[in-house]
Formats: structure tokens, sequence, C-alpha cells
């Protein structure tokens, strides 16, 4: 096998179930390392040792991808049409609105890119590799497959390898993994399947080395690491979120609609014998003011008030389109390290025998940790931060360091008045062998070794890690050796967890009342993960591992994201295709994570949380980071994004229900009137002043049955909205046409001036009858929305009447007529009071239609 095999082919035999000889002969590399000549060749082939960032859109493609969306080409056919009809202000403000939405969503996608950048950034670190046989300090990206490596505490591993020899070496994989225990390597072969948390003969790039020293092979550099492997998914451009799909078919529909209202109205007149630049006008401002062109504007104000609200409340937004995906999140995943638990290694008790309580056997524990001189333990440094031992009085006269065959430590003391005292901590099985009596002198036989195993066993099914305690009295001697632990004292177990966070529990069940289920999705041992869900009240009938994850068909796992809330023994790419999973059967999909491991699966969900102490990378991928410890931010923020996410919806439901309205009666008109019922200038102004309020809308109360559970787009039900509310709307301007022609029997210039008022007042009272499922009279709009609601409506009242109106084609309007006006609006109000009870009785305003798995 060629060396370019091993370092670049996915589908060569795993190196790790090979022998270090072997690969080190296939990748042509001695115990020496590489000359410098062929480290040099070798960086030509191979490329340099960092994250590949070709892979990445460069800012002109992620801007070219803005001008994509339909929505945005409506409001550019805005400001064309606008242009024609000479409406320069009205041009001018869709442009602008233009503008900001390009930026907005560059903005956004844009930062995605960065996320790869951070991963380069933090191995940019230099590596002490065998030259010429000679430790030479070469800068990382130098690093190339065939390298031999020497590792000590604190080194940054600069490359995917393999152990060539290790001595007291433990690496935090933590941020790679989530596993919370710096995990120990050693030389040797593990299996091919082997997940990366199990290859305990591998070193990955990116990890860090807690304590001892090795030597390794590096066998695979750059993007084809693991971590090159994370910083590639990272590049890829992120699966489109939930609210972003809805906004896109929201666009399809009204462009359809818009297409099929210009071709038939512009059809029509043109059979009429209608002059054509006259028609073409009047049609082109039909289908902009079925447009809501105000939408990017709304949604920017929307959002960035809702971004106000959240960093008040301890969450810091990134990226301000997340927020609706927030509110419309109906399950949330999470790591376990460093999020649902502390992160850290710590104490969780000491016992005897008997499995009782015991503080001397924490104390013994102690007092072997604080004299210990070997390896540097994150074990031994939760039992010191646990209990400081009182060494007073304690001479140590002898030590016998830790190795992986006895897998225990000793430390040997003396007292006055006492002789030599040996104290023993280590694995427990490793330590009972060394032992033949219990604290109370019995003897252990098969029947008390089997009660010790079973509380052994017992904890570790809770995945609790446990140490035993061991001592033994014995008489002076020059040195101490393996061959003295014998015939020592068991006294007692000491157990450790990494413990869940205060609160989290609680802020689970918050959010399971808000509709929003939780699944544990982490790569730590199946045991911990299990114990853990088990602690914050997750239900654990089953736990999916990686290993069988790996055997489980698309189909097969669409249906196991929905029974399990565990997934442990998960590698970075297994967590991103359970979180595709979920979106694939028709969930809205959070993760909050802070690990390394955790960024593909960030990047491919819906929305993404992290933690300010979170690794750069995770930060960088995450929609939301949380400025608090506590995880009931995330409750806070899923009820702002709802809200926010409502006052959305509130001006979609308004606008183009009563826009579908005014413009099909008016086309219905324009064809069966001698005159145009509006000026092409007039439906522009009429749409911009209905407009107006909904910049309000912002800060509009939000019914609380609209937070109590998530929402999302549904474009069928938009569509039957529109249809059902615009017809109301529509026989009402038939009342009015036939009140104008038939009772005042008015000319051109009287009807559109009519009209004109007619319909903005329509607009705007029924705006705040939309706004909410109650009866309107008892939810009270928002003071902005309120207070321009009645100035606009003022308005649109005087306009006629105002010195100078007459360039816009109006006239002043008699009295009756103002008063028949007035009537006919308020019996609108009440026929659309009427019809929405009976339309929302019964019915959630959005749902998940557009999933074919579920029903609306």
């Amino acid at each position: 096998m060629k060396a370019s095999v091993l370092a670049l082919d996915d589908r060569a035999p795993a190196y790790w179930s090979v022998p270090s000889d072997l690969v080190a002969a296939q990748l042509e590399s001695g115990p020496n390392g590489l000359s410098a000549r062929e480290s040099v060749a070798r960086l030509a082939r191979y490329g340099p040792n960092a994250l590949d960032a070709s892979r990445s859109r460069t800012w002109l493609h992620v801007f070219a991808n803005q001008l994509r969306s339909p929505l945005l080409l409506l409001l550019v056919f805005a400001a064309l049409a606008s242009g024609l009809t000479q409406e320069w202000f009205d041009a001018g403000m869709v442009l602008v609105i233009v503008v900001t939405t390009v930026v907005i969503g560059f903005v956004r996608e844009y930062s995605a890119e960065t996320a790869a950048q951070a991963l380069r950034a933090r191995v940019r670190v230099r590596a002490r590799a065998l030259r010429d046989s000679r430790l030479n300090e070469v800068d990382v990206v130098a690093i190339v497959p065939g390298d031999v490596v020497e590792l000590t505490a604190g080194s940054l591993v600069p490359g995917d390898g393999i152990l060539l020899e290790a001595t007291d070496f433990f690496v935090s994989e933590a941020a790679l993994t989530g596993e919370s225990f710096p995990v120990e390597k050693r030389p040797g072969v593990v299996a091919p399947y082997a997940a990366l948390a199990e290859r305990t003969n591998c070193v990955f790039f990116g990890t860090n080395v807690r304590s001892g020293t090795a030597r390794c092979l590096i066998v695979r550099t750059g993007p084809r690491t693991a971590f090159g492997a994370i910083a590639g998914a990272l590049a890829r451009r992120a699966p489109e979120a939930e609210f972003d799909r809805g906004l896109r078919h929201f666009g399809y529909l009204l462009t359809v609609a818009m297409l099929v209202l210009v071709l038939m109205v512009f059809a029509a007149h043109m059979l009429r014998g209608r002059p054509p630049v006259e028609t073409l006008l009047f049609s082109i401002a039909l289908a902009v003011g079925l447009s809501p062109e105000l939408l990017p504007a709304i949604l920017s104000i929307n959002l960035a008030r809702g971004a106000r609200l959240l960093a008040r409340q301890g969450v810091l937004v990134r990226r301000l389109n997340a927020i609706e995906n927030l509110g419309s999140m109906d399950v949330l995943c999470t790591d376990k390290t460093g999020t649902l638990t502390e992160g850290v290694v710590r104490v969780q008790g000491a016992f005897d025998v008997s499995g009782l309580p015991a503080p001397e056997v924490l104390e013994l524990a102690a007092c072997n940790a604080a004299l210990e001189t070997g390896v540097s333990n994150p074990l031994d440094a939760a039992i010191l931060d646990a209990h400081r031992p009182d060494l007073t009085g304690l001479d140590k006269c002898g030590e016998i360091p830790f190795d992986f065959a006895r897998r225990r430590v000793t430390v040997v003391t003396t007292a006055s008045g006492r002789g030599p005292t040996m104290f023993t901590k280590g694995a427990f099985l490793h330590v009972l062998d060394a032992c033949t009596r219990d604290k109370d002198g019995r003897l252990l036989d098969e029947l008390a070794r089997a009660a010790l195993a079973d509380k052994y066993e017992g904890w570790s099914r809770d995945g609790i890690r446990v140490l035993a305690v061991a001592t033994r009295e014995m008489g002076a001697q020059p040195a101490y050796s393996r061959a003295d632990e014998r015939d020592m004292t068991f006294r007692g177990f000491v157990t450790f967890l990494d413990r869940p966070k205060d609160g989290v529990a609680e802020a689970l069940a918050a959010l399971a009342a808000l509709g929003v289920s939780f699944k544990l999705v982490t790569g730590d041992n199946g045991l911990v993960a299990r114990h853990v869900a088990t602690l914050v009240g997750l239900r654990c009938e089953r736990v999916v591992t990686g290993h069988e994850l790996a055997d489980l068909h698309d189909g097969a796992l669409w249906h196991a994201v929905e029974q399990a809330d565990v997934f442990a023994e998960v590698d970075p790419g297994q967590k991103e295709r359970i979180i595709l999973a979920l979106k694939r059967v028709g969930h809205v999909v959070g993760f909050l994570g802070d690990g390394v491991n955790d960024a593909p699966a960030m990047h491919a969900a819906d929305t993404s949380l992290s933690v300010e102490k979170a690794v750069d990378v995770a930060r960088e991928a995450a929609d939301f980071v949380l400025l608090e410890q506590s995880l009931d931010v995330i409750r806070r923020g899923v009820e702002e994004g709802r809200r926010t996410f409502a006052n959305t919806i509130k001006y979609v439901l308004i606008t183009t229900s009563a826009n579908l309205g005014n413009m099909v009666s008016m086309a219905a008109a324009s064809i069966v009137l001698p005159f145009l019922p509006l000026l092409a200038g007039q439906i522009l102004l009429n749409n911009l002043l209905s407009d107006i309020p909904a910049v309000g809308l912002a800060d509009d109360g939000v019914d609380s049955e609209l937070v109590a559970l998530p929402e999302r787009w549904n474009i069928r039900f938009i569509g039957h909205f529109m249809v059902v509310f615009g017809l109301i709307s529509s026989l009402f301007d038939i009342i009015t046409f036939m009140t104008l022609r038939f009772l005042f029997h008015a000319g051109p210039e009287l009807f559109r001036t009519t009209w004109f008022v007619e319909s903005l007042l329509t607009e705007l009272a029924v705006a705040l009858v939309v706004r909410t499922r109650r009866p309107f009279f008892r939810s009270r709009p928002g003071t902005v929305l309120l207070a321009t609601t009645a100035g606009v409506a003022g308005v649109a009242v005087a306009l006629p009447y105002l010195p100078g109106v007459s360039v816009l084609g109006f006239v002043p309007l008699p009295a009756p007529i103002l008063a028949s006006v007035i009537l006919i609006a308020g019996a609108y109000v009440a026929a659309t009071e009427l019809a929405k009870v009976r339309f929302f009785r019964g019915r959630r305003i959005v749902g998940r239609s557009e999933n074919r798995f579920s029903t609306p």
C-alpha cells in the first residue's frame, strides 16, 4: 500500500487497526522521522496542514445569492413600477428596502463562512517533529503524513496519528468527542469499526495533551483529519432553515398570484380596446398593490427589536433571522459536556465497603493525591478540590508511580509513633487484586469480592467513574516496589461525576411546557449519557449508540429519532445526521453545543445555540450565544422568538388578505366600468399609507395562546386565509361600487376619491381585527400601532379636502358620501370579526402542513 493511500484515501483500511510498524512502513517513515528534503516533497504532494479555505464561498458568491429571493424580485418589480408611474418617492423607498434586505441577508450568510476560519486560527501553532533524526520546532502547517512528532503536557496535537510510544499519556478530547475526562492513550491496535472516542491508540488534530509524553506518527493532515472534516461541513452552505423556507414559499405564492392578475387584467383591457401603456401601468400597479412590499422592513424591525430584548435577557443574537426559527423550534438537541453538565469532573462521594458515606476514605485518597509526584491527573485535582488533607506529621518515604499495567498509584508515608503506611488508589479491579482484607479485618473471600464488584458495577452502569482506595501498614525498608502492593486493606470507593448544571431540569421542564421536546446527542459514553439524562428528567427507555446509528438506513433513522431521547457515543458526522433526520420528519430543530464536535450539527440545525465559554468554533457556528449559565434563558428566547414570529405573521395575514380583496375588486371593476377605478399612482399611494401602521406591529402585544406552542409557516393556511377574507373585502368593495354608481352617480374623480378613502379605512380597521384571534375589543393593540392607525385614518379622511390634492386626481367628498363610506367600513369590520371567530375556531394559526409526514 502506498503512502498516499493511508494518508488520503478514505477507502483504505482504518490505520488505527493496523500495527504501528506497518503503518510506518506504508508511509515510508522510520523511527527517526523524515528527512528535511522528503518533508518538503510531501508538503508539495499533500498540501499545507491547514483547513482548506477553498471550499468557502467568496463574499461575491454570497452577495449574488441574495438576489435569488423571489420576494426581493417582487420588490425590484415594485420599484420599477413606481418609476414608470413617476412615483419617485415610492420607488426610492422600495429601493431602500431592497438594499436593507440584501445587506441583512449577506451579513447573516457570510458569517457562516467565517466558522472555518476560526478553526484555522485555532490550530496555528508549532510542533516538535523529528527531521533528519533531530527534534525541530516546525510550524504546524508544515507537518506532513509520515512525520514523527513528540507530544508533552500542553501540546496541541498537529495531525491525526497513531502512537508509537507513550508514558502516562492523557489527552483532552472533550471539544472533539464530548468526553469530560481526559482519555488515556497508549500504543496498540483497536477494532476497525471503533468510534472516534474508542481509538485509544490515536491522537487527533486540534486536541490537547493534559499529561505525560508520547511520540506519534502523523497519518493524516489538514482537511483529511477529523477536525478538517468538521471544517469542511462548516464551509458548506447550511441546509435551509424553516423560516427561510416558509418565506421562500410565500414569495412563490405571491409571484404566481401577481402573474395571473397582471395577465388577466392586461388581456381583458386589450380586448376592450384600452390604451396599451395605460393598461400595462395599471396592471403592474395592481400586482404591486398585491405584494406586501414592506415585509422585509417589517422583518428587520421585528428582528432588531427581538435581538434587543433577548440581549437584556442574556442571549446574544448573532444571526437575526434565527429569532423566528427559535420561536418555531419544537425539538432542542444538546451535547452533554459544558451544556447540560458543568464540564468539570467533581467528586460525587466517598463510600466504605458497605456503600455508606465515609469521609475517612476521601481523606486517604486526598493524601495520596497530594503526595504523588507522577502524572498530573484531573481525578487528583477533583479530589483535592473536594478535600484538602491534613498532612501535618506525615513524611513521605516512597512512591510507586502509576502505570497502565497496574492502573494504580501508591505513596508511602511515616508519622511519629507509627511505621510506614501505604496509601493506594486506582482502578477498582486492580486495587482489589492487591487486597486481602476489608477495614474491619475480615478476609475478602469470593462472596465479599462479589459484593464489592456489584457496587462498582452499579455505579458504572449509572455512568459514574469509580476509584478504589486501599492501605497497608508495613515495616520500614530502604525502598518500595510494586511487589509490596500486596496484603492490602480495602478501604472503600471514591466516585466522580460531571454534574448537571443548576436549574437544568427545571429549564427543560419549562421548555416541555412550551411544546419543545428535548434530545441528548453526545459523543460521551452511553452509560454516562443515560445517567445524566435521568438526572435532568429525560425518559431513557432507549439509548441509541453511534454503532447502532451506523447500521441504520435513513428510513429507520427517521423512526429512531422520534422514539429515542438519548443518542450516545456519536461522532460529529452522526450528530449532523440526527439533526437532518429530525428536520426530514418535519421538526424545527435547535442544537445547543459548545465543542468543536458540535459545530456540524449546529450548522445543520434550524437554529443553533452555544454558551459564552464555548470554544471559538462553536460560538462562530451559533445563531445565539447564552451569556448566562442558566438554561432558562433558552425558554425566554423561545417566547420572544414566538412573539416576533406572531407579529410577522400578523402583517402577512393583514396585508395579503386586504390587498387581495382590493386588487381583485379593482381588476373586476376596471373591466366593467368605463374608466379605471383607481390610477396607478393612487394604487401605490394607497398601499404605502396602509403599510405605515404595520411598522408598529413590532411592539404590538401578542396573545398568550400564540406563545404557548410552536408556530410555523403554513402556506396553505395563508392562501386559505387570503381567499376567505379577501372575498369578504371584495363583497364590501362591490357594495361601495354599487352605492357610488347607482346611488350617487359618481364620475371618475369622485369615484376614485371615494373608493381610495374607503379601501384605506377598511384596511386600517381590519388590521385591528385580524391582529388577534380574540374579539378585537379584548386584545389591546400596541401603542405605536394604535397611534399610527388613528393618524393614517385621519389623513385618509382629510386628504380629499387638502389644497393641491387635485394633482393626485382627488376631489372633496360630499358629506353623504363620506357618511356612507364610514358606515360601509363599520359593517365590514363587524362582518370580518364574525368571520374571524368561525375561521379560527379549533384552528392553530400555523402548523406543519408543509411536512408530508404530518397534518396541519
